[in-house]
């Protein structure tokens, strides 16, 4: 039995209310599921530098409270610490944010649904305060 190798490509838009981690889990899901994509790999990129992709817990809302907490201690929103001042006092810990995080991830398709964890899902972690619309690629190789 021989399989057909697909490349897919999709690009998804989210609105965002500020800084946030917003799952994004179900929007993919349904994507995958509308190209009948059964087992492969997808890649989820973000096309921003002041957002970012993380893989975390969905059930608890401690979980995301906390992360949003950690975040906020160990990059402070002090104008005196950065050079790049000119896109509001978020706009430079929001670029540090990104960069301690990732702006891709790839993620298993097994049996037509992403291969997550019991408690796992897809975030959109937005880094800055006001809203934004944020733009991501999903390329899927598989079958």
């Amino acid at each position: 039995m021989s399989s057909t190798l697909k490349y897919l490509h999709k690009e998804l838009s989210f609105n965002t209310s500020g800084k946030s981690l917003y799952e994004i889990t179900e929007p993919i899901n349904t994507w995958i599921n509308s190209q009948k994509i059964s087992q492969g790999h997808l890649i989820v990129f973000i096309q921003h530098t002041s957002a970012s992709l993380i893989i975390q817990e969905n059930t608890s809302k401690d979980v995301i409270q906390d992360i949003l907490n950690f975040f906020h201690e160990i990059v402070p929103e002090n104008q005196s610490l950065y050079n790049h001042t000119i896109e509001g006092k978020d706009d430079m810990p929001a670029h540090i944010k990104s960069l301690l995080t990732q702006t891709s991830i790839t993620i298993p398709i097994i049996d037509r649904k992403l291969n997550l964890g019991t408690w796992q899902g897809v975030f959109l972690f937005e880094h800055r305060k006001i809203p934004m619309i944020r733009k991501l690629n999903l390329s899927f190789i598989g079958e």
